[in-house]
């Protein structure tokens, strides 16, 4: 079957298969035990801190791994909205952010906390004037993700950060779909936490990771949890962490030539598409947007039609995030950049990775053709 859906998951690489078995068996004990065998994995623990860090220039200290990224953005999230709660309880956020995110906001409303979600262009990206706009006196925390994982439009995290740094509010970014993907910089972005995840980089699934600013306040979500510096409660998987970052450091050295060689797939795509003359729109930032995935909207046909049609020749896509899937709503995201739900529901997604070849690019069109046609 050719898949074309990495955006929600990634198969795990085979350097990453081969730490985990290493990790497995050599580096098994408990990093909270104190004899020789609970030390060397505590030690590889702190190696894999040290890598995850450099990823991201940011500092060993201020990394936790978690279970994936939806534990990451709800940990980061609870732990610094409660250490400064003393200073306000208004947070800001956007429309589009991943369910995870969604959800927690909403959540956060019935404890006390008060949420803007900011708008979004046709495109997908918020405006600052709309972020400065929203900043109060009582304001702690800005939640926005670095890339959307339905449409890929890339948000101005620089110029954000810049903009809250300059008023006193924390940062947090949701960088699993960007993690080894693109340029990720803490200290540029003044970015004072962001959330990871293993699944997305060819690693395993149920590994993820926080960083927060080491000189940041955190009030622990589970008070007497002794893992993670009291972050999180549970054993710390080990070998998952390490096959985590194996996979992690594989695609970040390569990442320049894998986003050119991606973009050029992409071009293919969208240029077959246009030669054909398909009732196809593509969605998203035409330049501000990641490689990888494709938004697209077939006037006439609900995506889930067309994924499943897809999936009847033997293709993988899918009709938005993983996490929303069987949900009747049309795509928040697509009613975000101004669809309508009749129009939202005509959204797939279409996202590359490590194997897309050229040929399945054609076969995929090719597809997409036949089922316009008929």
């Amino acid at each position: 079957m050719i898949y074309l859906d990495y955006a929600a998951t990634t198969p795990m690489c085979q350097e990453a298969i081969a730490a985990y078995a290493e990790a497995a068996s050599v580096y098994f004990g408990n990093e909270s035990s104190l004899h020789d065998i609970g030390t060397k994995a505590k030690q590889l623990l702190a190696l894999c801190r040290r890598e995850l860090a450099a990823m991201i220039n940011g500092e060993a200290e201020g990394i936790y791994f978690t279970s994936g990224g939806t534990e990451a953005n709800l940990l980061a999230i609870r732990s610094l909205a409660a250490a400064y709660r003393h200073k306000g309880n208004h947070l800001i956020t956007t429309e589009i952010e991943h369910a995870s995110l969604h959800h927690l906001f909403k959540q956060l409303e019935t404890e006390g906390y008060t949420v803007t979600y900011l708008p979004v262009d046709r495109f997908g990206r918020i405006r600052l004037a709309d972020l400065e706009r929203a900043i109060t006196p009582k304001t702690i925390l800005a939640s926005i993700q670095h890339a959307n994982s339905e449409i890929g439009t890339i948000q101005p995290l620089a110029d954000i950060g810049r903009l809250l740094r300059a008023h006193g509010v924390l940062f947090h970014s949701d960088c699993v779909q960007t993690f080894a993907k693109i340029q990720l910089d803490v200290q540029d972005i003044r970015l004072d936490s962001l959330s990871v995840s293993a699944h997305k980089v060819y690693g395993p699934k149920g590994v993820g990771a926080v960083y927060i600013n080491p000189r940041r306040h955190w009030k622990p979500v589970f008070p007497g949890a002794t893992h993670e510096s009291g972050f999180r409660p549970g054993t710390v998987n080990v070998p998952g962490i390490a096959a985590f970052i194996t996979a992690a450091q594989q695609l970040h050295r390569r990442m320049a030539d894998e986003q050119s060689r991606l973009e050029r797939l992409r071009n293919r795509l969208l240029h077959a598409i246009a030669a054909k003359q398909l009732p196809v729109t593509v969605e998203g930032h035409p330049d501000f947007r990641l490689a990888h995935i494709i938004g697209l909207s077939v006037a006439g046909y609900e995506g889930q039609l067309v994924m499943l049609e897809c999936n009847r020749a033997g293709i993988a896509i899918s009709t938005g995030s993983a996490c929303q899937v069987g949900l009747q709503a049309p795509s928040r995201t697509m009613l975000a950049v101004g669809k309508t739900p009749e129009e939202a529901k005509q959204f797939i997604r279409i996202s590359l990775g490590a194997a897309t070849t050229e040929a399945e690019i054609d076969q995929f069109v090719s597809t997409l053709e036949r089922l316009t046609s008929a």
